[in-house]
C-alpha cells in the first residue's frame, strides 16, 4: 500500500487508538501526518509542462541537458532541482547512467589480468 493510501487511513477523531498508535500500525512517520503538504508552486507547474514536452520529443535526455535546455540566461535551472521534477513525474531518459561503460570495461579487463 503506498504511503498516501496509508495516509488517507488515518483517523483523527478516533476514540480509542491515538494518532501515534495508529502511525505504528500504518507505518507513517507522525511528522508527516502533522504537517501539511505545501501547494504545487506555480512555477514547478510551468517548468513540468516544458519537461514534459521536452521529455516526449527527445526521450534520452536526462537531467543535465535538459536543464540546460530549458535553463536561460536570466533564469537558469539547477540540475537538483530538475531531478527532483523528474522524480515527481516519475520520468527517467532512457539509456545507460554517466560511468556505467567505464565501470564494465574496467571490470571485464580486471577478470582478465586476474585469469591469466
Amino acid at each position: 500500500m503506498s504511503t498516501p493510501d496509508r495516509r488517507s487511513r488515518l483517523d483523527r477523531a478516533h476514540g480509542v487508538l491515538s494518532i501515534r498508535r495508529q502511525c505504528m500500525l500504518l507505518s507513517l512517520a507522525r511528522s508527516g501526518v502533522y504537517r501539511m503538504a505545501r501547494p504545487a508552486n506555480d512555477d514547478d507547474v510551468a517548468l513540468m509542462r516544458a519537461i514534459d514536452e521536452l521529455f516526449t520529443a527527445w526521450p534520452f535526455l536526462g537531467s543535465r541537458r535538459m536543464a540546460e535546455m530549458l535553463g536561460t540566461k536570466a533564469e537558469p535551472i539547477n540540475r537538483k532541482r530538475m531531478q527532483r521534477l523528474m522524480r515527481k513525474m516519475g520520468i527517467a531518459a532512457l539509456g545507460q547512467s554517466p560511468g556505467r561503460r567505464s565501470r564494465r570495461r574496467a571490470t571485464r579487463y580486471s577478470r582478465i589480468c586476474c585469469a591469466t
